[in-house]
């Protein structure tokens, strides 16, 4: 049969559709945006990092550039939470640093507490963002990840906020790793870890 001609009782070879391409596009579109949403927080904790190791470094430059990608990404993250305000705050002390970086106005030391403020409010709304998002099943990575860019900036609170946040978070870490294993245990893990990164959110919230 030659291709494209049609043959009496045999049909003629069909092409695939446009509908099933953008069918197809806007799935892949779909996935990408959830992919990049949920890859946000991680990115804008690595420039707020490396916005540190450069000033420690010497390389005033460097972390100026890497202060404003971070802080780009801050005030991006923040509309999709309620956290809202509580970033946008932090993202103001850190503008307010900007141009102490390149004057020798602020050393690593400064920067770094600033900083995990900053990650803690972040942070927090990224859990928020999962808490709501609906099953916790497979999401241990994720919910980890979250809990670590908290723990990571309460060393800024001192005293007993600090040992209060950790010990919050230490609960909420030892029943996570649960999630991933399946099964009833998963399933019964689930409410135990709202519960407690629940109490999470609300400890940041109420220390910054």
């Amino acid at each position: 049969m030659v291709p494209g001609v049609s043959t009496p009782g045999v049909p003629a070879t069909s092409k695939p559709t446009v509908m099933g391409t953008v069918r197809d596009s806007a799935s892949v579109s779909t996935a990408t945006s959830q992919s990049a949403t949920s890859m946000t927080t991680d990115s804008t904790d690595a420039q707020l990092d490396k916005s540190v190791t450069a000033l420690e470094s010497g390389n005033k430059a460097a972390s100026t550039q890497a202060l404003q990608s971070g802080i780009a990404g801050l005030e991006a993250s923040a509309s999709k939470t309620s956290f809202k305000d509580k970033i946008m705050a932090q993202v103001g002390k850190l503008k307010a640093i900007l141009p102490l970086i390149a004057g020798g106005g602020i050393g690593a030391g400064g920067l770094r507490s600033a900083i995990g403020l900053a990650k803690m409010a972040s942070n927090a709304g990224k859990l928020e963002g999962i808490m709501s998002a609906g099953s916790l099943l497979g999401k241990a990575g994720s919910i980890t990840s979250g809990l670590s860019g908290i723990s990571g900036g309460l060393s800024a609170l001192g005293g007993g906020a600090q040992s209060s946040g950790q010990s919050l978070i230490t609960t909420a870490l030892g029943s996570v790793g649960k999630l991933d294993q399946g099964g009833l245990a998963a399933k019964a893990a689930e409410p135990v870890v709202k519960t407690q990164v629940g109490s999470v959110l609300n400890f940041v919230k109420g220390a910054l």
